[in-house]
């Protein structure tokens, strides 16, 4: 039986259990609260249910605490025994005792069975609590056990396992260690052997570095002897080069002296044949006022010097100060 079955038998239980103790208890009330009424001075009658709801509390203090007892596993000891029985009794008495005044014993028996029931539905119930509790007990204890059984197995079975992997490492950390020590003495036997090719060829080598080394001095002094002939004849080109380019430069720079003066006295020339005595050829005036330009002589003096006007001369200044300019500025005479 698992525990979804155990606890639906508990609720059947304590189901059923309220619905008697609830039955009884509204029976008790609509059987006593007459006969109450009748032993209770005509004042007080409003008071008649309170015995029956006083006694039936106590009934429904028995059932509750004994369930909880009873899943608990615990005992309450004879007290809760005296309570169930004389709540019982007392709610028997009350029941039966008006049919039993009328001396009817077919009313005794049948307001006996509701408390009766009670009684017994309350002590069977405990009973079978403290049964399912037991049962319960022992099952969680079985399946405790079992539990307990089946981790010992697991941490046993997990124990072997890594005693299994421990001496699996350890025989393959030992196999791991002779492999390293063979491979070791092989890598030690093939130094040496590497290390005597590599002296024999490093003699080699160095034999021939001092053999190339020679070669290579001796093609040094060779090709030093060739630079520093190439050096001397280059700086001896570079002298002639730079002899010949001051020559050049000084025959340019007396040959630009010379058109500078051949220019200067052209100009003096033209400026100093006093004022035209009518409008000069135009080429003629363009090199006057190109000279007065120069000399920076006014526009009127450049007028009277070429015999154009001082508007044309203006252009001319304008077209040497800014060559676009006087071409615009003829342009627009040209166009009035």
């Amino acid at each position: 039986m698992n525990s979804v079955q155990t606890r639906s038998a508990e609720r059947a239980l304590s189901g059923g259990t309220w619905l008697i103790v609830c039955g009884a208890m509204l029976y008790s009330i609509l059987t006593v609260t007459p006969l109450m009424a009748k032993h209770t001075a005509e004042a007080w009658d409003w008071t008649a249910p309170i015995l029956p709801l006083v006694v039936d509390a106590a009934v429904v203090i028995v059932v509750k605490l004994d369930d909880v007892l009873a899943r608990l596993g615990g005992q309450g000891g004879r007290w809760p025994i005296v309570l169930r029985w004389m709540t019982g009794l007392m709610t028997l008495a009350l029941n039966t005792a008006d049919s039993a005044l009328k001396k009817d014993l077919v009313g005794v028996a049948v307001h006996s069975v509701a408390p009766l029931l009670l009684i017994v539905t309350a002590e069977t119930s405990l009973a079978y609590r403290r049964a399912i509790a037991r049962a319960v007990a022992a099952l969680e204890a079985e399946q405790r056990a079992e539990r307990e059984r089946r981790e010992q197995t697991a941490r046993e079975r997990a124990e072997r396992a890594r005693a299994e992997a421990r001496e699996e490492r350890e025989h393959t950390a030992m196999l791991a260690r002779e492999q390293r020590e063979h491979e070791a003495a092989l890598a030690r036997e093939q130094a040496e052997r590497e290390e005597r090719a590599a002296r024999e060829e490093r003699t080699a080598r160095e034999r021939a570095e001092a053999a190339e080394r020679e070669a290579r001095e001796r093609r040094e002094r060779e090709r030093e002897q060739r630079e520093q002939e190439r050096l001397t004849r280059e700086r001896q080109a570079r002298e002639r080069a730079e002899a010949e380019r001051r020559e050049r430069a000084e025959q340019a720079e007396r040959e630009r002296r010379e058109r500078e003066e051949r220019a200067e006295r052209e100009r003096a020339a033209l400026l100093n044949r006093g004022p035209a005595d009518g409008k000069l050829p135009e080429d003629e005036a363009r090199r006057i006022v190109a000279a007065a330009f120069a000399s920076g002589v006014s526009l009127r003096a450049a007028a009277e010097l070429c015999g154009w006007s001082v508007g044309w001369v203006s252009h001319r200044y304008a077209e040497h100060r800014d060559p676009g300019a006087g071409h615009r500025a003829d342009l627009a005479i040209a166009g009035q």
